[in-house]
């Protein structure tokens, strides 16, 4: 397995890109699913889109059900938000391509989405809330949308709020 480069920047134009579908899961695909999911591991991301490693194919690996007993890391090849749901929630994210930038943004609560597992069977998952949020996130990295296009309005940076915190906890 190799720890793959994360393209970075807000006019990296390899993030700007529209991704083209996968006609074959061959060994190639596999082998970068797999780079992908070590890369995301070891970046602590919840998600990694191929256009993030330079790689211009509909591929994400996404970390579903976080810090639960649940927890997996599933690949989906050629994904497409089938359904979503009417209600939208704000949240904030950060990306691994965007490095240290947290703002709020508005996804659909819930969505269905329709995709390729790694042995070319193609799938649908119902996600709701943070495992619809990341599917979300990096479905856009697919299309060339980066989180900060979606910004509602700026978060306060972890730093800032833990600052604020210990004002609080000290006055």
């Amino acid at each position: 397995m190799t720890r793959m480069k994360i393209e970075t920047g807000t006019d990296n134009p390899i993030l700007r890109e529209k991704a083209k579908a996968v006609r074959k899961i061959d060994k190639a695909t596999l082998k970068l699913i797999q780079n992908m999911e070590e890369t995301m591991e070891k970046d602590n991301g919840c998600g990694l889109a191929a256009p993030q490693v330079g790689v211009g194919q509909r591929i994400i690996v996404v970390k579903l059900n976080q810090q639960t007993d649940q927890e997996v890391n599933l690949a989906m090849v050629n994904p497409e938000i089938v359904f979503h749901s009417e209600e939208t929630e704000v949240d904030t994210e950060g990306c691994l391509s965007v490095p240290k930038v947290f703002d709020l943004v508005r996804r659909w609560r819930d969505v269905i989405v329709k995709f390729q597992d790694k042995k070319g069977r193609e799938q649908m998952l119902k996600l709701s809330e943070l495992n619809a949020r990341v599917v979300q996130h990096e479905i856009d990295h697919l299309d060339g949308v980066l989180f900060t296009d979606k910004v509602e309005q700026t978060a306060p940076s972890p730093i800032a709020m833990l600052e604020k915190q210990e004002r609080h906890l000290n006055l």
